[in-house]
């Protein structure tokens, strides 16, 4: 069994002993707790499947400490900038991981520009999702994400997973449709993950409108994402690298509207979601 496999089985199992934890916690609450807890927990989050040939489970997990109750601070949204700035260029790495689910080069690393923006259509069977993504926050994640676009990495492929409980996502990026393909090497996180000083604590709302990465661990990014269609609270374990346009955001709210397969929480959404071009 490769290191990356046993990763992503160490991941999902992981989740299990979360979800389970979770629910005996339910029960052996008083029931007027567990009625108010139930409207804001956020069990079904965890497991949102990245990178596929390399067998890694990169995963957006839902915080047990993200329900706000009298004991516990409101969460905080990202502010969506650096507290201090990055220079002008950065070196970026992007480490072998794996097999690519679909081809693709490896993106250049020296001087990577961490100014200004990149427009980025997701043009799909559903509507246009436009994107900006933003260097000055993230610059190795948008270099690469740029670089996918260009080698019609993204064209062709499902957005295989919505998630309507807990957080609001829509998951895209995986060529192979399964949930766990991915580009064949791997990046580090950037903001707000690399901004901590120490292990994160407190989750954090990732507002609607923002587009993150998902991995398996710290510094485990491959070529998924996900695009928050409403808040979604989080730990600020998954690197925010841009904005979602109105135009995208109303595409968005329409595959929401149609939920997941049978009625889920959590799952393959209803209507399919094709990205038919990313550029």
């Amino acid at each position: 069994m490769t290191d990356n496999r046993k990763r992503g089985e160490d991941a999902l199992a992981q989740l299990d002993r979360e979800l389970k934890s979770r629910d005996r916690a339910e029960k052996s609450r008083p029931l007027m707790i567990g009625a108010a807890a139930a409207v804001v927990i956020l069990a079904l989050v965890g497991g949102i499947w990245f990178l596929a040939t390399r067998d890694t489970g990169e995963q957006i997990t839902a915080d047990e400490q993200s329900t706000s109750t009298p004991e516990t601070p409101e969460m905080e949204p990202l502010t969506m900038a650096r507290a201090t700035a990055l220079p002008a260029t950065v070196t970026c790495e992007y480490p072998s991981a794996g097999d690519a689910s679909r081809e693709v080069s490896t993106p250049a690393t020296e001087n990577i520009s961490t100014e200004g923006t990149v427009a980025l259509t997701l043009t799909t069977n559903q509507g246009p999702i436009g994107m900006e993504l933003d260097r000055s926050v993230a610059p190795c994640t948008v270099n690469a994400i740029e670089h996918f676009a260009k080698e019609g990495y993204y064209d062709d492929t499902v957005c295989h997973r919505l998630t309507t409980s807990g957080i609001h996502v829509l998951q895209c990026g995986d060529p192979s449709g399964t949930g766990a393909g991915g580009p064949g090497f791997q990046f580090a996180n950037e903001y707000p993950t690399d901004e901590l000083d120490g292990p994160a604590s407190s989750p954090v709302i990732y507002p609607r409108g923002s587009i993150a990465m998902a991995n398996a661990g710290p510094n485990t990014n491959g070529s998924q994402f996900f695009l928050n269609y409403q808040d979604s609270p989080l730990a600020p374990d998954y690197t925010y690298f841009g904005q979602i346009s109105a135009e995208g955001l109303d595409t968005l709210d329409k595959i929401a509207a149609a939920g997941a397969q049978g009625g889920a929480a959590d799952g393959a959404p209803a209507d399919e979601v094709r990205i038919e071009k990313a550029g």
